[in-house]
């Protein structure tokens, strides 16, 4: 078998001119060749910026108010989630440029090669919330345009409407591919950021920062609960990164040095505060009320609320283009009959149809919490068993191996017991499930171990340190074979001699027979 372990690139490559935004992106999560490496950490940082400068985040930033806490205590709930968020997420970019594929699919040298599906379902969580809160949120901001400057009346069909346009023309976006996407969040990055600054002059008169509602107002009843709680919803957004970074870090040359990879999620993500306080300081100028984004826009001076629709609609365009694009690249992958179009189509239907759901039935604050506050307990822990599983095999990986399951074939490094590693399933498991029966988004998760810490919600630090101890502890005590290893060995853990079972095609296998009708 050849060794493609050696995934440095070197600094006088000859690239391929960048493809056209325009061009319609025909690879799926197979492996990026190096001369197709066309992007750089500064457009990485700027697609993190993009997809989170918007509306979606903004809402995420309304909680704190809306769970009763005062300006400057929101504020600190801010950003203290938004600061953790950002260290566990920032790892999550180096493996892109290493394996040329995304998260999920480079999951599979700690999960198994099938086991890898962990990451794809963590995706497709992630996105539907995501591509749901975004155009959620920008088709209320529409209507309540339509409303304050043509006295449209509000209603359910006007609401469906607009959201079925605004998931239309992500679904558009997302299927001319990366660069399409790229050059999208380039433009959101920059326009709102200029339109949310703006809220300074428009709020001025009206704005209070010494806003206060009292313990009273506390939705768990006292204040270190709540604001733990804060601080978690606002986590969840950089959190939710986490199984999408990949998507665009693996159009980086792999011999970028890590550093620049670090600092570019550090800073896309740090600039979000910018919508964050946004959220923050006009959620008090609403708060009590229902419909934060038709209520502010009633409230807002009649030039900003014109700005207001543009900043809700290029956000609903950015946040759900970078939602969307990775499952449908995964879900095709997973699903061979699909091609990245046609996953990104179906995946996107569905998310519409739970938008509906969600707005005809359901609370949508509830609904959000409950959502985002398990994409944090479950990912998490999936994204701290890649961080120590990427320092014990020092960063190297085989690129071909990697894609077996894609390609429909068995063995390789990365099959270990018929596809799956159970020493990276076991503890994401285990941790996953602990951290959930400590939590709590009331009404819908409320874990029995809810009060164990006086109603603060510890289920993040518990899913942490159990995904550490298990995974480090299954590690120790059973060794991971020694080809899974670079030539120089593991980093801190054992290894054990084990005979690798050899690539062959599985002709029982529809990715095998997809991928031969692709050619």
């Amino acid at each position: 078998m050849t060794d493609n372990r050696v995934v440095v690139l070197s600094d006088d490559t000859a690239l391929n001119a960048r493809p056209r935004a325009t061009e319609v992106e025909q690879r799926g999560i197979d492996t990026i060749p190096d001369a197709d490496r066309t992007s750089t950490w500064i457009d990485l940082m700027r697609i993190q910026f993009g997809g989170a400068n918007t509306f979606a985040t903004v809402l995420l930033g309304t909680f704190p108010i809306a769970l009763g806490l005062s300006f400057w205590q929101a504020v600190a709930a801010v950003v203290l989630g938004l600061g953790v968020g950002i260290l566990f997420l920032m790892p999550m970019g180096l493996f892109g440029p290493r394996t040329g594929t995304n998260n999920a699919v480079s999951s599979g040298a700690f999960f198994g090669v099938r086991g890898r599906v962990v990451g794809s379902f963590l995706s497709l969580l992630t996105a539907i919330a995501f591509y749901s809160i975004s155009v959620w949120v920008g088709g209320d901001a529409l209507v309540g345009g339509l409303s304050r400057l043509f006295g449209v009346p509000d209603s359910i069909g006007l609401r469906t409407v607009i959201y079925g346009l605004i998931g239309l023309i992500v679904i558009v976006v997302v299927v001319f591919g990366y660069q399409f996407m790229l050059l999208i969040n380039k433009t959101a990055a920059i326009a709102n950021t200029i339109l949310f600054l703006l809220a300074i002059v428009a709020f001025a008169t009206v704005f209070d920062p010494g806003y206060d509602p009292g313990p009273d107002a506390l939705a768990l009843g006292a204040f270190w609960p709540t604001f733990i709680l804060s601080a978690l919803i606002v986590m969840s957004n950089p959190i939710s990164f986490g199984a999408f970074l990949g998507d665009w870090s693996r159009y980086i040359p792999a011999a970028t040095p890590k550093r620049r990879i670090l600092a570019a999620t550090a800073l896309g993500q740090g600039l979000t505060l910018i919508p964050f306080l946004f959220g923050v300081a006009t959620a008090t100028l609403v708060a009590g009320e229902i419909d934060y984004v038709f209520e502010l826009i009633q409230a807002a001076p009649l030039w900003y609320a014109v700005l207001l629709m543009v900043v809700a609609f290029i956000g609903g365009l950015s946040t759900g283009s970078t939602s969307l694009y990775g499952t449908g690249l995964d879900f095709s992958s997973v699903f061979p009959r699909f091609t990245r179009v046609t996953a990104t189509i179906s995946i996107g239907v569905a998310a519409f149809l739970f938008i509906l759901l969600g707005r005809l039935f359901f609370d949508l604050l509830a609904a959000v919490n409950a959502f985002v506050g398990a994409i944090v307990v479950t990912t998490t822990p999936w994204m701290i068993i890649m961080a120590i599983g990427f320092i014990v095999r020092r960063g190297a990986f085989d690129r071909r191996d990697l894609q077996v399951f894609n390609r429909g074939e068995t063995g390789g490094r990365y099959w270990f017991s018929a596809g799956v590693n159970w020493r990276g399933m076991v503890a994401w498991i285990g941790s996953a499930v602990l951290g959930l029966t400590f939590a709590n988004y009331p009404p819908i998760i409320v874990g029995p171990f809810t009060n164990v810490a006086g109603g603060a919600d510890i289920s993040l630090l518990v899913a942490i340190v159990s995904a550490a101890v298990l995974y480090l502890g299954a590690l120790f005590l059973f060794p991971e074979p020694k080809h899974v290893f670079p030539a120089e060995g593991p980093r801190l853990v054992p290894e054990k001699d084990a005979p690798m079972t050899p690539v062959a095609a599985d002709p029982a296998s529809s990715a095998a027979r997809a991928h031969a009708r692709r050619g």
